[in-house]
This record gives C-alpha cells, structure tokens and sequence, in this order.
C-alpha cells in the first residue's frame, strides 16, 4: 500500500520540535494582554467574496494564492482563509462589536496561500494577529509597534528593525497614483510582462517588483510622502514622536506599500537581515476603511500579522522546553495502584508526571523515563508500598542537562515537596 505523506508546503510539528511553539505561543498572548487586548476567533474557511473584496482583485493574494474550491454540496464558493484581518472585520461586523466603543483583540491561528514552498514560506502557515477597532489617532498606532517591539525583547531576538510609511488616504492615494503611472508609462520599455499588467490596475504593486530593469525605474520614482496633506501629514509625525518617546528605533521607508488594498495612512513592517536578504517578519498598518467595505459603519482600525514560522526560525537554542517534573516507574499490581494514586496528587501540586504503561523490568522503565526528559525518577516496588516510602532519583538539573544523582527514599507525602526543591 502507498504510504501517504502530508501535502508539500504543509508541514507537521512533532512533539520535539513544540517546545518553542509553546514559548512563542505563551509569550505573544501574555503581553497582548499586558496592554488590554483579548482574544478572539474566526472560521479558518470563508466566503470567497469576502476576501476578493476586502484583500482586492487585483492583487497576488488573490489572483494566484488563494485555496478556493466549491462545496459539493450546496455549491457556495468558499476559500482557507488567506490571512485574518478579513475574517475578523467580518465577525465584529456581524456582531457589532464595537457597539460600545472600541475593541482590542488579538488572534493566532492558520492561513493558507498557494505559494512555491521554501523556508520561512509555506502553503499553510501561522499568524499572530492584533487588531485595534475604533481608535482614530497615532497612539494606537504607536501601542501597537511599541507591544511588538516588547514581543521582541521577551523572545530574545534583537536584530530585527522596524520601517514605517504612511499611505495617505483615498484622495492622496489617486493623486499619487496618477504620478507613479505617468512616471511608469514614460519608462514603459523598462517595465516587465508583469509590471505593464499592473500598471492602470494595482501600479503600487510594482514598487514590490524583484525584476533588476524595474527596480532601477523604482529608484526614480515619486514618492507617496511627498502627496501627502495636512492630516495625513500631522498623523504620521505624531506616530514618529510617540515612537521616539518609546525609545523605539524606526526607520522611515517610502517604498513600503503592503500587499492589500485595504491599507491606509499608516504602514510599518519588522524587518530582519539575518537570513541574507531582508525577511518581512511583521507587517500591518492602517484599515479605516474596510469596515464599510464589508457592510459595517465607519470604523478606523489598524492591525498587524506576524509570521509564527518565520518567528521561530530566529529563536535560539535557548529557548526553554517544557519538562516533565517527574516520570514515576513501578511494577506489581500494588505498586501501580500506589503510582496512579501518587501521580493523581503530585498533579494537584501543579506538578508534570507521567506514569509508565505497558508494563516491563524496571531497567527497561528507567530508559523510558530518560527518554523521556523528565528532571526525576519516581521508583515503587513491594518495598516502598510496605512501608510508604518512594525511591527519587535525579535525571536531569535544572537547564535539562543528564546528571547522576544519588537515589533518595523519602515518604509518598512529602514527594511533591522533594520535587520542588
């Protein structure tokens, strides 16, 4: 029988490789809450128009990377979600969240892009989402590059810097517009297939473009900032002194215009170069109007996603793993009754034990218990149920290192105490 593999660009997380999905995991959710924000979900599967409308028609998310697909069986279009913001704009549309002012939240969860797999880029991946409803002015905008750059510093990775842009709104937008495609059209034999497809649809995107010929075009070309007016103006300075007042380093990127049409006014990406050439790890920026476009009243918003993968490609060795506190071996009847009764109370101390099954010599149940990582050995036989006692035998310190530390014999009652010392 053909032995069936998991879908290229899907990737599995064994147990060995969790431990540091669960510190990230640990981590971004407690400082979200540290600055008032709660968690919310939405379906991983949704109506196809949801994204056309809200990511935009013209882009590559759309376009070429969507996983969309009929239901059999009613024949509603659907699509894997391709990334949240949409998702979650959808459900506090649905469920007027901000009836009663404004809302922080924050997610982590899968997203799906037909994308060709390479490291740090997947066909399903994970994101880190915080979103902000109902705020107007720069200092959410600053809260929220002020709790990733904290996000940072608790992960303990330091090369990573942030760049920022302000995208103007939709008259600022059409005005630059206008110039950037005169600037393109006067450079048309430059411009690849790709870029002259773009050029009176979506003639941002080609900022983006990695083809040599354009990029040089791009070195020319004018610079949204200069388009801005008085509010747009005022609102991104005002992001750039709460910044400076955090002490958070930024740099000013004109040439960041994120890949959805839903961005305005503020943009900002976490850049690293510690891969060769630089890695988007973070990005976001403004949404005022996307509440509208999916049904809602005005609302300004603004968010970011983090790219979990790419995250966890930057966390050392260091990282802490979780352990087991004990692993307990026994063997008899007796002895396994005492261990389930043992492991049952040590649990209740908020202790991690696990108890071996399966049966077999003791010396096969103390390779399983070393296998295992646990930091000690609990031993039961007919000895200690007699007379209540438990061998306690050290396997590993305190930075999981292997020692071989003598054997105690201690009482069953004060177990959990000897583990805690």
């Amino acid at each position: 029988m053909e032995k069936l593999q998991a879908v290229r660009g899907m990737n599995d997380v064994l147990p060995a490789d969790s431990s540091k999905w669960e510190f990230f995991e640990a981590t971004v959710t407690r400082v979200a809450r540290q600055y008032g924000y709660r968690n919310m979900r939405a379906p991983i599967v949704e109506y196809t128009p949801l994204f056309v409308r809200s990511i935009g028609e013209v882009t590559d998310i759309v376009e070429k990377e969507m996983y969309s697909f009929e239901d059999k069986l009613n024949g509603e279009k659907l699509t894997l979600r391709p990334e949240l913001t949409a998702g979650l704009v959808r459900a506090a549309v649905e469920a007027n969240l901000t009836y009663n002012g404004p809302v922080r939240i924050y997610t982590l969860g899968e997203v799906f892009r037909h994308e060709r797999p390479q490291k740090g880029r997947y066909r399903q991946f994970n994101q880190f989402d915080v979103e902000c409803f109902g705020f107007d002015g720069p200092d959410v905008d600053a809260e929220i590059m002020i709790l990733t750059a904290r996000i940072w510093r608790e992960l303990g990775i330091d090369d990573v810097r942030l760049e920022i842009n302000s995208l103007g709104g939709l008259d600022e937008r059409a005005a630059y517009r206008a110039k950037l495609i005169a600037h393109y059209e006067a450079n048309l034999p430059a411009l690849d297939d790709e870029a002259k497809r773009r050029l009176h649809t979506n003639p941002m995107r080609i900022l983006d473009s990695k083809v040599a010929s354009v990029i040089e075009v791009n070195q020319t070309a004018p610079v949204l900032l200069d388009s801005l007016q008085d509010e747009s103006r005022a609102h991104f300075e005002g992001l750039q002194q709460l910044l400076r007042e955090a002490n958070v380093p930024f740099i000013v990127n004109p040439r960041i215009v994120r890949g959805m049409d839903y961005y305005n006014r503020t943009a900002f990406e976490f850049v690293t170069d510690r891969f060769g050439s630089p890695l988007t790890v973070c990005g976001g920026g403004r949404y005022d109007g996307l509440f509208e476009q999916l049904g809602g009243k005005p609302t300004p918003a603004i968010g970011f996603g983090m790219g979990v993968e790419r995250v966890l490609m930057m966390l050392d060795d260091s990282t802490p793993v979780a352990t087991l506190d004990a692993y307990i071996v026994h063997a008899g009847e007796a002895a396994q009754k005492k261990a389930s009764a043992l492991a049952e109370t040590l649990r209740d101390a908020g202790l991690a034990v696990a108890q071996h099954g399966g049966g077999g010599s003791f010396k096969s149940q103390m390779k399983k218990a070393d296998v295992s990582g646990a930091r000690y050995a609990l031993v039961i036989g007919d000895n200690e149920v007699a007379v209540g006692t438990v061998a306690v035998k050290p396997l590993r310190d305190g930075n999981g290192a292997a020692i071989q530390g003598e054997q105690a014999i201690i009482t069953s009652s004060a177990v959990a105490a000897h583990l805690r010392a």
